[in-house]
């Protein structure tokens, strides 16, 4: 399955022997400084959050989050790999936090 890109520019070529698309997903990673969003045709077969990361192309582009566990979610709420995935949808793929926001407060709290 090719991805097709979306602002960041690329393709919007199907994949070949593709036999027919149920819609589009896309697929999202940002950084702090850069946001890559790649559109995928959603194939009649339908196709899950961890293929749809797959196909997009973002580990290679981004070889920091091959090597880790992903979180992923689909609109803003955290969904497993395996989530069916329906035309529209977004699949973003979380970063790791920096400082657990909780552990944070609790410091916080404690120093006052």
């Amino acid at each position: 399955m090719a991805p097709a890109e979306t602002a960041a520019g690329g393709s919007d070529a199907a994949a070949p022997g593709d036999t027919g698309s149920a819609g589009a997903v896309e697929v999202a990673y940002a950084l702090s400084q850069r946001q890559r969003v790649v559109r995928l045709p959603l194939p009649a077969a339908g196709m899950t959050a961890a293929e749809a990361v797959a196909c997009s192309g973002l580990l290679q582009e981004f070889p920091e989050i091959a090597h880790r566990e992903l979180v992923i979610g689909i609109h803003g709420a955290v969904c497993g790999p395996a989530q069916a995935l329906r035309d529209g949808d977004r699949v973003e793929i979380y970063r790791p936090l920096a400082h657990d926001p909780r552990k944070v407060r609790r410091e916080r709290a404690r120093r006052k």
